[in-house]
């Protein structure tokens, strides 16, 4: 009997040792036939070249079923799970969530591989060929409609004056003494140079920190140049982009997307925080860089239900100059959280965008550090010392457009010219073909999301592998602790057409299929990884487990809490906006009512908060917290203390929710400048200084508060009850509770105290009879409140009824104690 071989090869692609047991599970007997009845192998290990775990096993097919098509998947053991599905990439079906490899059967000998994540298959890598003690480099690209793809050098001596950083469109600016390197095609539209047919690879060390790019004919046969989508480090740290003409200034002042990328080695970090130019002097190891990542007592916490989560967007701090903040800022400030309190920092997206004075939103090289920040190796160092002092580090991420501007270098038109053929341009969803539409009208079959960019195309498996392994990356290299994936609704629901605005509904569900992909993968590698949605749908999939139909997140962002409990923006009436309108300072009732149902929902995986970025001054009608407490007046004397006590009010209701809480830079100390997305750096404040001066009475509530519900049980549950709100007197009252512990938040936005009692009466089976002790005040005197409270006594509860001292704009906890 004539036999075929094939050789399936699992790639983890990660560095962390992350599976054991590992078993080929295929649609074929012993005999190696088709059967409905699955055949199981165990796989041998090793490593491939990229020094990563593979793992590897070779079946022998009956001949005869030549064109067969087969199904295969891998099962390991890994942190958690035994027997554990570890293919994460879906089929090429919109209707269908199955993970398996597919493929027909050859007339020859084949090889199948599945990559786990494609971080260290693409780009400029490090390689070994079998049986070789040294690394070599290998280039790998995908661009499948290419005629032609090599790698061209830039020089790398830039403080010689002469070299920019930049190449050309005509090619000026390639260093002609360093030969290109062919890259040869294979299957998949992939392209990968070879270190047999090219012995100059041999040895990486010899291309550390050369500055390259890709030149590819493309289907038209233009020679563009482009940067490597898998770049892990750029050579621009600054805005200019010279759209393809000479450019003869510095590279300090080159936008990183334009510019050339530099080859890098991510498994070697500086030693010194402080080294950051283009050649490295302190270079260590990883594991030795991380060996004193943790201190004990001190971890960062693991389930999500404990956070306290700061928004810090890196590019606001380093007042007073009206530069973009850096990493080196963000490491001055870290003894400021650390004395907060808070125990998860969330930065806003650091990877590499267009520009520098921006959020960081118009992401496009998904492996890079934002160079002007500082680049990767000054982010693991913050990493590390944010998890030496207990914190966790959430990043930001953009999965759901490519940056708009200065992308010409980057995804748009990678290998096909966008004018000619849009519909090979291949990171972008093209509807149907360009004679659907009318000539002038090209760009009509590009699809809007609701962010602000064309959505990308999630039909293709190399683009949700390229994010899904992008998120691995960071996890892996950065030891990033979570995920804040901007804008979901975007990838899921928003996707329609660019000529007419209809609905896509293929692209909608392949977005679905990045999501799932993304979640599973992230899970795998940490199942304690933390994974939040901006999510406006509502729709509750968001957070049920993937094996249970869902997207697997662990909380989406609550923006209907935000605009019952603040209320900018131009909202209809159906929010309650109590801030806003305590603002006004008429003493008019307050929609409570509307509220509760917002405060009582927090307990179904959500974020919760009083201020974000989008909503501080950037969103039409909004402005910071303490802004919005007195409609923009003045904050000098009384109306500062007005200021306070109502900020104090929606930061404890976020807080005491049932939520994760989460707050922006600045609210700690009054912030009141608007913080808006184009002049930010011209807006800056001094959340330092301003901790000890007007800013300190809210800074230690914050403190105290933050205590209080790290400590509390209770306050870290999902347990709530709403069992009280009165619109007239604008009194609200809810307990929280864990098994071994019970809370009474009393909260009153009146702006008179009710301090001769105020007496609530709920159902006696909400609110339990005995003792309660006043634990916490909002309105004390440390907090540049009055004082007027119970003082710490222990009130009574009987039938239901209870009767406390309110301050005015006041937040009071009780504990069970009787």
């Amino acid at each position: 009997m004539t036999r075929i071989a094939v050789k399936f090869t699992f790639h983890s692609a990660m560095k962390r040792r992350l599976f054991s047991n590992v078993r080929l599970s295929g649609s074929w007997d012993t005999a190696g036939r088709f059967s409905d009845q699955w055949t199981q192998l165990p796989m041998a290990a090793s490593n491939d070249g990229t020094a990563c775990d593979a793992f590897s096993t070779s079946v022998s097919f009956d001949a005869a079923q030549t064109g067969s098509t087969f199904q295969w998947g891998v099962l390991a053991d890994i942190q958690g799970s035994a027997d554990a599905w570890v293919v994460t990439t879906e089929v090429p079906d919109e209707l269908s969530s199955q993970c398996v490899r597919r493929f027909v059967l050859a007339a020859e000998d084949t090889q199948q591989d599945y990559w786990f994540a494609t971080g260290r298959r693409f780009g400029a890598q490090k390689y070994y060929l079998p049986d070789s003690p040294s690394a070599g480099i290998r280039f790998a690209v995908w661009a499948p409609h290419a005629r032609n793809v090599e790698v061209i050098f830039a020089p790398c001596d830039l403080a010689a004056g002469a070299p920019t950083g930049y190449i050309a469109d005509d090619g000026t600016g390639v260093d002609p003494s360093i030969a290109a390197v062919p890259l040869i095609a294979h299957a998949g539209g992939i392209w990968e140079s070879d270190l047999v047919r090219t012995p100059a690879l041999a040895n990486f060390d010899d291309y550390l920190n050369r500055l390259y790019m890709y030149r590819i004919t493309n289907e038209q046969g233009a020679a563009t140049y482009k940067a490597d989508i898998f770049s892990r480090s750029q050579v621009g740290r600054g805005s200019v982009n010279p759209g393809g003409a000479h450019y003869a200034g510095t590279y300090l002042d080159l936008d990183g997307i334009v510019s050339c990328s530099a080859i890098v080695d991510p498994d070697q970090v500086t030693k010194d925080f402080n080294d950051t130019g283009l050649e490295k002097s302190t270079l260590i190891f990883a594991d030795e860089f991380w060996a004193n990542e943790f201190t004990a007592g001190l971890k960062p916490p693991q389930n999500i239900q404990d956070l306290i989560i700061y928004e810090l967007h890196v590019g606001s701090l380093g007042f007073p100059s009206t530069s973009a903040g850096t990493f080196a800022d963000a490491m001055t400030f870290l003894d400021q959280l650390w004395a907060l309190g808070v125990n998860a920092v969330e930065l806003m997206p650091v990877l590499e965008f267009d520009g520098d004075l921006q959020w960081g939103y118009g992401t496009s090289l998904f492996f890079c550090l934002q160079t002007s920040a500082g680049g990767a190796n000054q982010l693991k160092h913050f990493v590390r010392a944010c998890h030496q002092r207990g914190i966790a580090v959430i990043m930001d991420v953009v999965y759901n457009h490519f940056a708009v501007s200065n992308n010409e270098r980057s995804e748009w038109g990678y290998d096909a010219d966008p004018a000619v053929a849009p519909q090979h341009n291949l990171w972008y969803w093209y509807q149907g073909q360009p004679t659907d539409y009318a000539a002038a009208n090209l760009d009509g079959g590009y699809l809007n999301n609701g962010s602000s960019g064309y959505a990308p195309r999630y039909s293709e498996e190399n683009v949700r592998q390229m994010f899904a392994s992008s998120a691995l990356a960071l996890l892996d290299d950065f030891h990033i602790d979570g995920l804040r994936v901007d804008l979901t609704d975007a990838i899921h629901r928003n996707n329609s057409l660019n000529a007419d605005g209809t609905s896509v509904g293929s692209a909608n569900l392949y977005g679905i299929k990045l999501l799932r992909e993304l979640t599973r993968a992230v899970k795998m590698v940490n199942p304690s990884a933390f994974l939040i949605a901006e999510d406006h749908s509502g729709w509750t999939a968001m957070t049920r487990p993937v094996d249970q139909g869902g997207m697997g997140f662990d909380a989406v962002w609550y923006a209907d809490f935000y605009h019952h409990l603040i209320g900018g923006g131009n909202y209809s009436g159906s929010y309650a906006k109590l801030l806003k309108n305590a603002g006004y300072g008429a003493g008019d009732p307050l929609n409570m009512d509307y509220f509760c149902g917002a405060l009582s929902a927090t307990q179904y995986n959500k974020i919760t908060y009083h201020e974000n970025h989008d909503e501080s001054g950037n969103d039409q009608n909004t402005a910071r917290t303490i802004v919005t407490a007195v409609n923009h007046a003045p904050l000098i004397g009384a109306t500062r203390k007005y200021a306070e006590g109502r900020s104090r009010f929606v930061a404890g209701l976020s807080m005491l929710s049932a939520g994760i809480p989460m707050f922006l830079m600045g609210e700690e100390i009054g912030a009141a400048k608007c913080y808006r997305y184009n002049d930010f750096y011209l807006n800056k404040e001094d959340l330092i200084g301003e901790r000890t001066r007007d800013g300190r009475f809210l800074f230690r509530f914050y403190q105290d508060l933050i205590r209080l519900v790290t400590t509390m049980p209770a306050a870290r549950s999902s347990g709530i009850d709403v069992i009280y709100r009165h619109n007239d007197n604008r009194v609200i009252a809810f307990t929280r509770t864990s098994p071994a512990q019970q809370l009474l938040v009393l909260a009153s936005l009146n702006d008179a105290p009710f301090d001769r009692g105020y007496v609530l009466a709920t159902d006696p089976r909400r609110l339990p009879a005995g003792g309660w002790l006043e634990i916490f005040n909002s309105d004390a005197a440390v907090y540049g409140g009055d004082d007027v409270g119970n003082r710490g006594a222990t009130l009574q509860v009987n039938g239901g009824r209870i009767n406390a001292v309110i301050p005015a704009h006041g937040i009071m906890v009780f504990v069970k104690v009787s």
